[in-house]
């Protein structure tokens, strides 16, 4: 069945498929882990109940995250070496250093106090429980920051130079901040809290709609909402600016992007259309004259370079379809979020559409997210490493039909882990409803002594 296929497009789809389904995780684990942070440090002010139930039923479904991204990512790391062995023999120089910081100062940050995090809450004191759950964030964090170190020196390499075909590190600052690296990692992390927002407020609407009245419920909801309201102006700005470092060093994915064919002045945006690569043209387009010259190159006459003028190029309609759909998405959360925050603000609790609405984006994050992830891992191609290494250099000699196999089983097992994961989450939400509430932790506050209280005499 596999054998007539290239087993390098078939290894490229394997690893796109572990890389989008161990991708969803860490997304929800980075964000949720402050989100847990701040309902904690909420308790600890105001003594408010509401809060510390919120943190117990988020961080069930945080331990529930945080395995499925830790086991997903061990199955990743396996294609290195069976799919991509000339990716660490060119570059392990630089990744494998990469790798193991990551393991060394974050994972094992995350592994310490994740036990304290999640079974500790009445076996130490609330500060040091408070003090575990910042340090878990500080992890997941920290992690992401090694990992997108590395996925951004692969798109803008820097800091080494070749030495009998291996690259040797120069300078690991130059490396590790590399020229696309500031803007990568904050959009990253803008999206992984854009992410859990709609997952707080998409959960919490789900309860509602169940009449599930508790005060957490509608606390998480506005949490989910507002955040969200905040983020997602950030991220079109943040998302902009990483746009033209993209144009920078890497103009070729950004033809592809706009679906830009011939180099030209004043070029158009193209807002809907179907690149066909035998045209090479737009078939059924939609553009807007002049509009992409004015936001790449701030000129409405500037010029901007077409996929004409790059011998080498990543195919386009993928990528053209994957950044609308990326964008699409991001209005649509814009609108959801300030409209949401504007009913919130004016009637104090969702309307029943404004929930609905809510629960239907519950996993919007996760759309965008991918698509995003799509634009940026195809539109290196055909490089591993961008003008270092290409795909076909870096691919193992493995048979199309084990790859294809193997190809199968990875996305029957992902489709049903994904589904049995939207499903447990669902499920505690409506098991949250009927739980008696959970007995409340101490807070390290000196009680007052009270004149012929019992308490002074003890």
């Amino acid at each position: 069945m596999f054998s007539t296929l290239d087993p390098i497009l078939l290894a490229r789809i394997q690893f796109a498929a572990n890389i989008t389904f161990h991708i969803l995780f860490p997304t929800i684990s980075i964000a949720l882990t402050w989100v847990l942070l701040f309902f904690k440090l909420r308790f600890n002010k105001t003594g408010d109940d509401r809060w510390m139930a919120a943190y117990r039923f988020w961080v069930k479904i945080f331990a529930l995250t945080f395995a499925l991204g830790v086991v997903s990512g061990i199955t990743m790391s396996f294609q290195f070496g069976t799919n991509w062995p000339g990716y660490m023999e060119r570059v392990g120089n630089v990744a494998g250093p990469l790798l193991a910081y990551e393991v060394l100062t974050a994972f094992f940050l995350e592994a310490t106090f994740l036990g304290i995090m999640l079974f500790g809450m009445r076996r130490v004191s609330n500060r040091t429980h408070t003090i575990a759950t910042l340090l878990v964030a500080g992890g997941t964090t920290l992690s992401a920051f090694w990992i997108l170190a590395l996925n951004s020196w692969m798109q803008t390499p820097a800091g080494f130079e070749m030495i009998d075909g291996r690259a040797h590190v120069t300078s690991w600052l130059e490396v590790i901040f590399n020229p696309s690296f500031p803007y990568r990692l904050v959009h990253m992390l803008i999206a992984s809290g854009l992410t859990v927002s709609f997952l707080l407020a998409g959960i919490s609407a789900y309860r509602w709609l169940r009449r599930d009245r508790a005060p957490e419920v509608l606390s998480s909801l506005r949490t989910g909402v507002f955040v969200a309201a905040a983020l997602i102006p950030l991220q079109i700005v943040v998302g902009d600016l990483h746009g033209l470092n993209t144009l920078h060093h890497q103009p070729a994915k950004i033809a592809a992007m706009e679906g830009i064919w011939t180099t030209g002045k004043g070029v158009p945006a193209v807002l809907f259309g179907w690149p066909n690569a035998l045209t090479k043209s737009n078939d059924f387009e939609i553009a807007v004259p002049g509009l992409a010259s004015f936001y790449l190159t701030h000129a409405w006459e500037g010029e901007v370079k077409g996929i004409d003028a790059f011998p080498e190029h990543p195919p386009v309609l993928p990528i053209f379809i994957a950044f609308r759909v990326m964008v699409g998405m991001g209005l649509l959360m814009l609108a959801v979020s300030w409209l949401g925050a504007w009913q919130l603000r004016k009637r104090g609790e969702p309307a029943r559409w404004l929930a609905r609405v809510l629960v239907a984006m519950t996993f919007s994050g996760w759309i965008a997210l991918v698509a995003g992830w799509y634009v940026t891992e195809i539109g290196r191609q055909p490089y591993l490493v961008y003008g270092v290494l290409t795909t076909a250099e870096a691919a193992s000699d493995v048979p199309a039909t084990m790859i294809g196999a193997t190809l199968a089983m990875y996305l029957a097992l992902y489709a049903v882990l994904i589904a049995t994961y939207v499903s447990v989450v669902f499920y505690l939400a409506r098991k949250a409803g009927s739980d008696p509430a959970p007995d409340r932790p101490e807070i390290e506050t000196p009680q007052p002594v009270v004149p012929g209280d019992i308490r002074s005499a003890e």
